[in-house]
């Protein structure tokens, strides 16, 4: 790879990907402090942080919102939070799910779409996917949104919250780490967090990151599910051990909705692969196997995968 590596250079082909889709809205999380500060989290085996002057990182991928309720995001304490968060919005990148508070923290962010439309983007994670309890948002300490257990109430709460912000308006997603790292399996907490929300406040689409494999695809009362999109940018390649996860296989996912009931239309995931710290397209013969994993694991759910003659993988439901 060159050196020095230009700020686009991680994202290779996917930028142009961007491009030719256009979404309306482009949601990425952030798994990273973006801070200088070396206040070390205790009781933490990994710390990751990015430098403040390498956002441009993420500015070359234009997104509308850094989605950051996940279990690195105060790795460098409430100081390096902060800095995160005063980086993050003097580059113009809105966020959810952290903040200075927990009202800020639990305010989701307002993309403006369409001819007066909006995406409200809501964040929160849980302590099955390594968020420290102690993590929290508080009144007088910044944090994340947490969610302390996935129970009933919980998940009605979360969607009391997104029904009260839909009342003025808007189309909703919600992002959160929801379990653990790799495999293919779905807890049936998870799995009731995950839903309970999408059936009772209307709201588009339920995504359970970060994993370093995808999980499960599924269509709940009309609503997308995903319970775990994998890594898309990182630096583990070379790393040796998961040879069987694939992990050098990324997924950039597509999804279409019906703009006034929320129900999906369509999901395209175009299949990309690691090489040399940049994203490129997979090779067809990778992208059918990804397709094939998909349909056994979202066959309890009833959806499967198509492989287009372009590799991009096309979601199919009951």
């Amino acid at each position: 790879m060159p050196r020095p590596a230009g700020f686009s250079w991680p994202w290779g082909e996917v930028l142009a990907l961007l491009d030719g889709a256009a979404p309306g809205a482009r949601v990425l999380n952030l798994e990273t402090s973006v801070t200088r500060c070396g206040d070390f989290s205790p009781g933490k085996a990994i710390h990751y942080r990015m430098n403040p002057p390498n956002v441009p990182c993420l500015s070359a991928a234009r997104p509308d919102v850094c989605v950051l309720a996940n279990n690195h995001v105060l790795d460098f304490g409430p100081r390096g939070l902060e800095e995160t968060l005063d980086t993050l919005a003097d580059a113009g990148l809105r966020t959810a799910g952290a903040g200075r508070d927990e009202q800020e923290a639990r305010r989701p962010a307002v993309v403006p779409v369409g001819a007066g439309g909006r995406v409200l983007v809501f964040s929160f994670g849980m302590p099955s996917s390594g968020i420290p309890r102690g993590w929290a948002a508080t009144d007088v300490r910044p944090g994340v949104d947490l969610v302390a257990e996935a129970t009933d109430a919980a998940a009605a709460a979360v969607a009391g919250r997104v029904r009260r912000a839909k009342q003025q308006g808007g189309r909703s997603r919600r992002f959160g780490p929801l379990g653990g790292r790799t495999g293919a399996t779905t807890s049936p907490a998870t799995r009731s967090v995950s839903r309970t929300p999408w059936s009772t406040a209307a709201s588009t689409s339920s995504t359970g990151t970060p994993r370093t494999t995808p999980r499960p695809i599924e269509v709940y009362r009309g609503k997308l599910v995903l319970y775990g999109c994998g890594d898309f940018i990182d630096d583990y390649e070379g790393i040796t051990g998961y040879e069987q996860y694939r992990d050098d296989l990324r997924l950039a996912y597509f999804a279409s909705a019906d703009p006034d009931t929320g129900a999906l239309t369509d999901l395209r995931m175009a299949p990309l692969q690691a090489r040399r710290l940049r994203l490129e397209r997979a090779a067809h013969q990778d992208a059918e196997w990804l397709g094939r994993v998909l349909g056994r694991i979202g066959g309890r759910f009833g959806t499967r995968c198509d492989t287009g003659p372009d590799g991009e993988l096309v979601l199919r439901w009951a």
